[in-house]
């Protein structure tokens, strides 16, 4: 579903059922050396999903390390942005031709665990998300900011914290706005607000920020 959320310069691969327990590549190995199984399996697929997505993009399946946060590290002339949840995984990537920087997100469809939305929802957004019909949406404030950071990190290079953006939605239109509310955010990511999209399925939504090549700003 994250696919139909994405233009069509973006490749988009989800977990099958042996990704969860592929093999990584012996660089990759040290990343998880001491990680619980759960976790394991998590990386396992986003690495298999990413290999795949830039097969597709006619890339060799090189080793995808990560950053100081735990970033996927893409090859030169890549931005990508991988996501999973309990019984899902996807990776998504692009050319740099095509696409600046993308964020994708899913979470399974349920309220914020009892006493997050203080910490991932601001005021407004509290507000609003108690207004409107289902206990979702919650979630959906914290599942867009997550895509929000995968988007906003590997250029800016400044943390992003959960209070620190913005949301207003549209239900009906399945879009969203992040405004980025750091002190002197424009001068290190001129697209701001941004503009993202999601849906809502049975047990998960999904979210998706692109920031489109050779757009200088908002």
């Amino acid at each position: 579903m994250i696919a139909s959320l994405l233009p069509d310069t973006v490749v988009t691969v989800e977990a099958r059922d042996d990704d969860w327990t592929a093999p990584l590549l012996s660089e990759e190995e040290p990343l998880v050396a001491r990680a619980v199984d759960k976790r394991r399996r998590e990386f396992a697929a986003g690495r298999a999903c990413a290999r795949r997505a830039l097969e597709q993009l006619g890339l060799p399946a090189s080793p995808i390390l990560a950053g100081p946060r735990r970033e996927p590290l893409w090859p030169p002339g890549v931005v990508g942005a991988i996501t999973h949840c309990r019984g899902y995984c996807a990776a998504a990537v692009a050319r740099t031709a095509d696409v600046r920087s993308l964020g994708i997100d899913a979470e399974v469809r349920a309220p914020l665990p009892h006493g997050v939305a203080e910490l991932v929802c601001t005021d407004a957004e509290r507000r609003w998300t108690a207004a409107l019909p289902g206990g979702h949406w919650g979630t959906l404030v914290f599942s867009a900011k997550e895509s929000v950071y995968k988007a906003w990190y590997p250029v800016a290079q400044r943390w992003l914290g959960y209070e620190d953006a913005d949301l207003t939605v549209d239900p009906e239109r399945g879009c969203f706005s992040a405004r980025i509310l750091l002190a002197g955010a424009e001068d290190v990511f001129p697209w701001n607000p941004l503009s993202g999209r999601f849906a809502v399925g049975d047990e998960r939504l999904f979210t998706a920020v692109v920031v489109p090549a050779g757009v200088s700003g908002v």
